[in-house]
């Protein structure tokens, strides 16, 4: 892991994050975990291999619980068992997600409703356990991962980047509600990242080399490369921001 900016309010945090025990999500697991936050984060198998290396990696054990996120009430209990061993939760990471490729027509109701379960449901209802604690501790941060795929007009998944693009809307819709409270909310977009999955199944030289063309940084991007700007958002650093889209891509789309 690279070194990373220190951020003390993160010191002792309550902190969940759905998918913290693989790809993107163990990264980031890692991250709050040397910021001395207590970590608390889900997966839908056993995961406690992970936790015990993070303890000896970091000193800082994290919860580890299974928990398939398309289960709402066992999403619930999770957050309730995190912030029983740690505080309210007071920042959230809506990270799980799945990105299975298909085709429009070959797509029905059943396939429909589980990516959407995976990729949107589950982050609205996430947000709705997290924010009640928040209220009561007088804010919080909630993080919602979204993809610039849906920005770029990919094809391939429209299921997918269908739920990504409701992701930023239900993020705006969420920050305007709950600003009062103090409550921050707001998403994180990455590019492509090379994780182990991604490699595995979808990340072929032609495909690489496409995307490599579109990039304004020439360089690949790894779960490592995002654990800065989910740091930046979770922190009172970042005080003045909710409602926004922070894009990671080594440059493939340029907004503003």
């Amino acid at each position: 892991m690279t070194d990373t900016a220190i951020y003390p309010d993160l010191k002792g945090a309550s902190v969940f994050i759905t998918g913290g025990g693989s790809g993107i999500g163990a990264s980031l697991t890692e991250g709050f975990l040397r910021q001395g936050a207590k970590v608390a984060f889900v997966q839908r198998s056993d995961a406690s291999d992970f936790a015990d290396e993070m303890a000896q990696a970091t000193g800082n054990r994290p919860l580890s619980l299974i928990c398939d996120i398309t289960d709402t009430a066992r999403l619930r209990a999770c957050m309730a068992e995190a912030a029983a061993a740690h505080g309210p939760v007071t920042v959230l990471v809506n990270n799980a997600a799945n990105d299975q490729r298909h085709d429009t027509l070959d797509v029905d109701e059943e396939f429909w409703d589980w990516s959407q379960a995976i990729n949107l449901k589950a982050y609205f209802f996430g947000c709705q356990a997290a924010i009640e604690g928040m209220q009561q501790a007088g804010g919080g941060s909630i993080i919602n991962m979204s993809s610039i795929s849906y920005m770029m007009g990919n094809a391939g998944y429209p299921a997918y980047t269908a739920a990504n693009g409701a992701i930023t809307a239900m993020t705006r819709s969420l920050a305007r509600e709950f600003g009062p409270d103090k409550i921050r909310v707001n998403a994180l977009a990455p590019g492509w990242v090379l994780t182990e999955k991604q490699i595995d199944k979808w990340a072929t030289p032609e495909g690489l080399a496409a995307h490599m063309d579109r990039m304004c940084l020439k360089e690949h991007l790894a779960p490592e490369d995002i654990i800065g700007g989910v740091l930046f958002l979770a922190s009172k650093t970042s005080k003045a921001m909710t409602g926004q889209t922070m894009v990671i891509d080594g440059g493939v789309v340029v907004t503003g």
